[in-house]
């Protein structure tokens, strides 16, 4: 059977051929145009020299031009099926395809989450289904909703058929798609934010260690709580007892709450959003901690210079800030910003606190980030120990070659003067 043909350029097969899932329009030699591709395409990816590659799904619309789903050609969803007909789309070996998947992605998180856990089912690339983000919440009366985002056309396209054996296999009480974010439109795709299926209450309660906490599936940020911090918050929870808190990007306060539970003196968490910080006061009150923490609504680097300039102190600073660098051309942006909040950090530090530094993006890799922190020490005239260096919990796989599946970094240290 014949199927559509991508030749790359000379010498870009080097990161594909090691597990990188994406091919870059850039990337594709001119003579690849002569197949006359449409978006949507199932296609085979070969190297210059006629190496295949991989099977995945082109879109002309985006600068990621090909979202791989398969180097193996006997594994390939599209085999049966004429590439150039849309037919495949919605026929029962495409829903076998994606229950399989969604089952492969399931055992794994049983490897180490219970069933009344909520935990991300499925990671996108990191889990070989490209673009799409599952996470499954359980909330306190053991009901799942699932929040789906559907990110890239390479799943789009196959809607029906992911929900369909998202249904099967996890038998939700309530599905929202919060497929709202920018890079739909980067895909030619239009955002979408709705409840699949009948209308539930959005706004749910999950329990996370021993801490429960307001999720709003619809309007919080992503799919309304973040998941990857789970290991993490506990970990430096274990640090906070009789401890002065103050949890800084605190979203709706996951990390001053565990604090709290583990017996911190006091913790403040802060945020620039008022709906966050609202959020945070219900945890707040739901977790019965209203005399141990409370919640405020400022800009971070603000409050930091403002604590600084009237000699405050904490025993523990927590700082887990959104992506500062969104791609590689704000990376020395990025650098100073967590440099800034760091360096300010220390310096509020009681000799022998504990600082909890945190990254999200995965342009900052890990190498700069440490290097980040070594630089802010020693322009504040501290010593660090690094006691913990810590990721994404174990829902959050990284895919071996694809660099942008291990972005989140999480340091737990003790500055001493």
């Amino acid at each position: 059977m014949s199927y559509p043909k991508i030749f790359l350029n000379e010498k870009e097969d080097a990161d594909i051929r090691r597990g990188f899932p994406w091919v870059f329009d850039n990337e594709i030699s001119p003579r690849s145009k002569k197949n006359f591709l449409r978006n949507g395409d199932a296609c085979e990816v070969f190297s210059a020299a006629g190496l295949f590659l991989g099977t995945g799904i082109y879109n002309g619309a985006s600068k990621i031009a090909v979202r791989v789903l398969t180097n193996l050609r006997a594994q390939s969803l599209f085999a049966p099926y004429s590439p150039l007909s849309f037919d495949y789309l919605h026929t029962e070996r495409a829903a076998e395809f994606f229950c399989a998947a969604a089952m492969r992605a399931r055992a794994l998180r049983d490897l180490s989450f219970n069933a009344s856990d909520s935990f991300r089912l499925i990671f996108a690339e990191a889990d070989f289904l490209p673009g799409l983000i599952v996470d499954r919440f359980v909330d306190t009366q053991g009901r799942v909703f699932l929040v789906v985002q559907f990110l890239a056309l390479a799943c789009e396209m196959f809607k029906t058929e992911i929900l369909g054996a998202l249904t099967k296999s996890e038998k939700p009480f309530g599905i929202f798609e919060r497929s709202d974010a920018n890079v739909r439109e980067r895909e030619g795709l239009k955002k979408n934010a709705a409840w699949l299926g009948e209308t539930r209450d959005s706004l749910v309660v999950i329990e996370e260690n021993g801490v429960q906490f307001y999720v709003d599936l619809a309007s919080g940020q992503k799919t309304g709580y973040f998941l990857d911090q789970k290991r993490n918050r506990k970990a430096a929870a274990a640090y906070a007892r009789d401890r002065r808190v103050l949890d800084l990007f605190s979203h709706t306060g996951s990390f001053g709450l565990h604090a709290a539970r583990n017996g911190a003196r006091q913790v403040l968490a802060v945020d620039i959003s008022e709906e966050a910080v609202e959020l945070t006061r219900k945890n707040i009150a739901r977790n019965g901690a209203q005399n141990v923490m409370s919640a405020q609504a400022a800009d971070a680097f603000e409050l930091l210079r403002d604590f600084e300039s009237r000699g405050e102190r904490f025993d523990m600073i927590i700082l887990d800030p959104p992506a500062f660098a969104k791609n590689a051309r704000s990376l020395d942006k990025a650098y100073g910003g967590y440099k800034e909040i760091n360096l300010r950090a220390m310096k509020l530090l009681a000799d022998e606190g504990i600082l909890v530094s945190c990254s999200c993006s995965h342009f900052f890799d890990t190498e700069r980030f440490y290097a980040m922190l070594h630089h802010a020490a020693h322009d504040a005239h501290k010593r660090i120990q690094i006691v913990q260096k810590r990721g994404a919990s174990e829902d959050h796989p990284v895919l071996a070659g694809s660099p942008k599946s291990e972005y989140l970094k999480c340091a737990i240290m003790r500055v001493l003067s």
